[in-house]
């Protein structure tokens, strides 16, 4: 369905379209007037040592510097103190009735508190900042009376910053007034195409009843011109990753957080031009594809059972936004999968889209040659009006002697992550016997930067990804074409290892320090696994909200199955290998279906794939990233669509040929003369 049809809808439908708009808009003015903005003030506090413990030169000037990490436990009870509901009680009668958090601060390994009051009243909003200041400080002292501590060991409280004029927060109130337009706007819009699929079924039916059809007119020429012209899911998808992969993935709308990308609103528009191109009855979803989609209900399920519990629960307000964004990730994904395996309606296209995949991932992975030379990253110097970075300090990452690219991604390991699951389709797109005639270095060129950037990540993920996609693909190859592989994967060790000095030793470094537990990544991952367990035991079936396991509220967790138990419980767990076990189900039939050697690598190509993201989930929180979690979804859905068309060529190869009749067999006669 092309844009100017769908315009043709709206404008016969307007009496949805404008009393639905103007209702939306409506409500959204009476938010803005009704919704007072607020205000937050804070102020940071240091726990200082006794005079007996801190012994300090005098050329260390500043005492606070002596805030080391024997007083981050003091500090935890001090704010486990201000959070309680005695504390609460006490502020209430001192006036302090705004919201009010009590924290350590970001990116602090020191005992450095930050203190906040959230509210409407800006003059009011500083008075309580100064009022939970000052009681941080008496709260302390009360604890070490209790535990009759000497007055020689008493440790101090020192504020850092002052409380901070309050300043406006009107991120949330915005929020809901882009929340009630866009859910206005979107109703009208998919009432309107409703409407219009119920008109064309009953126009079909009526003619169907006829005996005797009416001349059918001679069809105009469309009116020429980008609104007429027909729009497929390749073209809606082929923007998408345009969006996805040029513009660095850690850039969003503000309203939206992190999910908020360019290419993910892109999507969800995609999203809508679907549903009206089907329920226009313009397109039906493609026969043998529906396993993919039922795998994401069983995800949305998970999804939707996750956000009830952290509805039904008392969370925090940033909670509740994390759920809200959770929700938007997950339509995203529904996109995505939807647009590859019901939309796409020809092979052909689908192949075209799947090169444009391998080309834009090997430009990506060339920017990461020059961030791993240049030692910088070329994403810091990306601004784009009226999106911010939804990560808090993206900074160059180093390791060892080494920057680790990342390219237009918003973290190294996203990087690795995202090329190791593409790699194997550059491989296979190399080697198709259809694009022979193609030049080798076209055809070589992005399996040798794609393959080539993955070491420059320096990191372990990226090796796995590596060794996964060279065990799945290489012994599957006849003995020439296997020995030769092996032949350039050990020169190319050889050549890092001449032209990268160091970089090899850093590599190997990295497993041996996490065989012999002595990486502190390692350890910290580790503490991180036992440390959710509690989270686990609250809410053991459908976890605390999908979403809502951020950071700031919480820590990384470094690992997306153990996100998934966090947010969604067993429930989402089960989902999730559900989701990853479909993908590689769905590469090992397309290679048992394939009537060709072309068809059986490209089923191996997404069997690989998919084995690739079940293993390295395991190593980061995949799908919490944008790009990662975009690209996986998208080749989820590609690998159903390619199962599609192979069923349904299979079945077409496999009916038996119409019998012949006795009179096809009788001897023809020959007319003699």
């Amino acid at each position: 369905m092309s844009l100017g049809e769908i315009w043709a809808i709206l404008r016969r439908r307007w009496y949805f379209m404008v009393p639905f708009t103007v209702l939306s808009l409506l409500g959204g003015a009476y938010l803005y007037v009704s919704v007072p903005v607020s205000y937050e003030s804070q102020s940071s506090v240091a726990l200082l040592d006794s005079s007996a413990v801190a012994r300090l030169a005098p050329t260390f000037g500043n005492p606070i510097s002596n805030a080391g990490g024997s007083l981050i436990v003091t500090a935890d009870v001090l704010i486990r103190t201000l959070e309680s509901s005695d504390a609460a009680k006490e502020l209430q009668g001192r006036g302090v009735t705004d919201q009010y958090t009590a924290g350590f601060a970001p990116e602090s390994d020191s005992p450095l508190l930050v203190l906040g009051v959230t509210g409407t009243d800006r003059a009011k909003v500083l008075k309580e900042t100064n009022t939970l200041t000052t009681f941080a400080g008496e709260q302390l002292d009360a604890l070490q009376a209790a535990a009759k501590v000497p007055p020689a060991y008493l440790v101090q409280t020192a504020p850092v910053v002052l409380p901070q004029t309050p300043v406006a927060k009107s991120k949330s109130r915005y929020q809901d007034i882009a929340a009630v337009i866009i859910l206005g706007v979107v109703s009208a819009f998919l009432l309107s195409i409703l409407m219009e699929g119920v008109a064309v079924v009953r126009r079909r039916r009526s003619l169907s009843k006829r005996v005797a059809p009416k001349p059918t007119r001679t069809p105009q020429r469309e009116r020429p011109g980008w609104l007429s012209r027909r729009v497929d899911a390749t073209a809606v998808l082929t923007v998408y990753l345009v969006l996805a992969f040029f513009i660095p993935s850690n850039l969003a709308l503000p309203a939206l957080g992190g999910v908020g990308t360019p290419a993910n609103v892109f999507a969800l528009l995609g999203l809508l031009w679907y549903l009206a191109t089907w329920l226009g009855g313009r397109v039906l979803p493609a026969p043998g594809t529906r396993l993919v989609r039922i795998a994401l209900c069983v995800l949305g399920l998970a999804v939707m059972a996750a956000y009830i519990a952290d509805a039904m629960r008392e969370s925090s307000h940033e909670e509740v936004l994390g759920a809200d964004r959770g929700l938007i990730g997950f339509l995203v994904w529904v996109s995505l999968v939807v647009l590859t395996s019901a939309a796409v309606q020809e092979r052909d296209r689908l192949d075209v889209l799947m090169r444009r995949v391998v080309v834009m991932a090997s430009l990506v992975a060339a920017i990461g040659f020059y961030d791993f030379f240049a030692a910088t990253n070329i994403a810091d110097s990306i601004h784009i009006p009226g999106l911010q970075s939804s990560v808090a300090a993206v900074t160059t990452l180093d390791r060892g002697a080494f920057t680790r690219p990342r390219a237009t991604t918003a973290q190294p390991l996203e990087f690795a992550g995202m090329l190791a699951i593409l790699l194997p389709f550059a491989i296979q797109q190399a080697l198709d016997p259809v694009r022979r005639h193609l030049h080798v270095l076209r055809r070589w060129a992005p399996v040798a930067l794609m393959a080539g950037a993955l070491p420059l990540s320096v990191s372990r993920t990226s090796i796995i990804g590596l060794l996964i996609v060279a065990l799945v693909m290489v012994p599957r190859w006849k003995p020439a074409r296997r020995w030769a592989a092996i032949g350039v994967m050990t020169a190319s060790v050889a050549v890092f290892k001449v032209l990268i000095p160091g970089l090899i030793g850093t590599i190997t470094g990295l497993f041996a320090s996490f065989l012999s537990n002595s990486d502190s990544s390692t350890q910290a991952r580790t503490v991180k696994y036992s440390a959710i367990v509690p989270y686990l035991k609250e809410h053991p079936l459908f976890g605390r909200g999908f979403g809502t396991f951020t950071p700031d509220l919480y820590f990384f967790t470094d690992n997306q199955y153990m996100l998934g138990l966090a947010e969604m419980g067993l429930l989402g767990l089960v989902a999730l290998f559900t989701l990853f076990i479909t993908g590689i189900h769905q590469g090992g039939a397309i290679r048992r279906l394939a009537r060709t050697d072309s068809d059986r690598e490209l089923g191996q190509a997404f069997f690989a794939s998919s084995l690739v993201a079940l293993v390295i989930s395991a190593t980061f929180d995949s799908l919490s990233f944008p790009m990662f979690a975009g690209m996986y979804f998208l080749i989820l859905g590609a690998g159903a669509s390619y199962l599609g068309f192979i069923r349904r060529e299979a079945a077409a190869a496999t009916v038996p040929a119409p019998r012949r009749t006795s009179e096809d067999q009788l001897p023809q006669l020959v007319e003699s003369r």
